[in-house]
């Protein structure tokens, strides 16, 4: 089966530590985020866990637990968008995050690991030329280290629009004009772009609309097919992507980015992080009376084939 770690917030950017206390436990323990009392117990082993996903915007404190991970088949995605602390506070530096990835790439391969362009939030400031310019500097200096990469347009969800309603989508010819010029981009350096966003009519004009994370991506970054057992729900008319389950809680990324639709406000944030303990079967809180607790139904899903790389 597929863990991922990184749809709900960013564990390896500042829970890594529990994280691998979790790893060396063998399990973790995850409330359902609409149903609180109800708890899954999934088992953190090699023999039921054939890959974890990892989505993050500072993969770096992790690193030093890499080798630690080696029996586990890894699948990266870091995010790389180049705003300033105005969007996106607690971020490291564009030109970190980018020496970051190719150490990453390095120590686990190109094809475990994708970049994403995301969201795309035009404005004053953050213009169309200067999204295309900094999309440029970023796969010019990746080039090599991978060849997946994923851009989309910022969705306008309800607490976002309350939170901070000076952020707007941008018009639908500014989406042709910057997914034209992105495509150019990606194919002079033979990289897979694909859409992670709702404009699934800009396959029109020959982008992938496809899902940003595929069974196909998880099979690769393992060199391993994968047979299901159970068939993830992505979300109805809007997400492609192959979802796996996730081990993360909302409203607990200290990135504290602007547009996130993982936090509901700063101030929970705050104490939700507070009320994060390292050695907590839970990534935030503890047990708690009433809490009715079932095991996850898991299996291995590989099999003997071997995958053919072919980007």
């Amino acid at each position: 089966m597929i863990i991922n770690t990184g749809q709900r917030t960013d564990i390896p950017a500042f829970y890594s530590k529990w994280f691998m206390n979790r790893i060396k436990e063998g399990y973790v323990l995850v409330r359902n985020p609409y149903f609180p009392k109800n708890v899954t117990k999934f088992y953190l082993t090699p023999d039921k866990v054939d890959v974890i996903g990892f989505c993050t915007k500072n993969p770096r404190p992790m690193f030093k637990y890499l080798d630690e991970l080696k029996e586990f088949g890894q699948f990266w995605y870091v995010s790389i968008t180049g705003f300033d602390n105005d969007f996106e506070p607690n971020v490291p530096k564009i030109d970190d995050v980018i020496d970051d990835f190719k150490y990453l790439s390095n120590k686990i391969g190109k094809n475990a690991i994708g970049f994403r362009y995301t969201p795309i939030i035009v404005n004053s400031k953050y213009t169309v030329e200067h999204h295309i310019k900094t999309f440029k500097y970023i796969v010019e200096n990746l080039s090599g280290h991978t060849n997946l990469v994923t851009y989309g347009f910022v969705d306008l969800y309800d607490k976002l629009l309350k939170n901070h309603p000076e952020i707007k989508d941008c018009s639908d010819e500014n989406k042709i004009y910057i997914t034209k010029e992105f495509i150019k981009i990606a194919k002079e350096h033979n990289m897979d772009l694909r859409l992670c966003s709702k404009e699934k009519w800009l396959i029109d004009y020959g982008v992938d609309i496809e899902g940003c994370m595929r069974l196909s991506d998880y099979e690769r970054a393992i060199n391993k097919k994968l047979n299901p057992t159970q068939k993830m729900q992505a979300r109805k008319n809007y997400c492609a992507c192959f979802l796996s389950n996730d081990i993360g809680t909302y409203n607990s990324c200290m990135h504290l980015c602007a547009y996130c639709y993982a936090n509901g406000n700063k101030e929970l944030v705050i104490k939700n992080y507070k009320n994060h303990d390292d050695n907590s079967p839970f990534l935030i809180g503890n047990i708690e009376e009433g809490d009715i607790i079932k095991e996850a139904n898991q299996e291995s899903w590989t099999t003997n084939q071997m995958v053919l790389d072919l980007f």
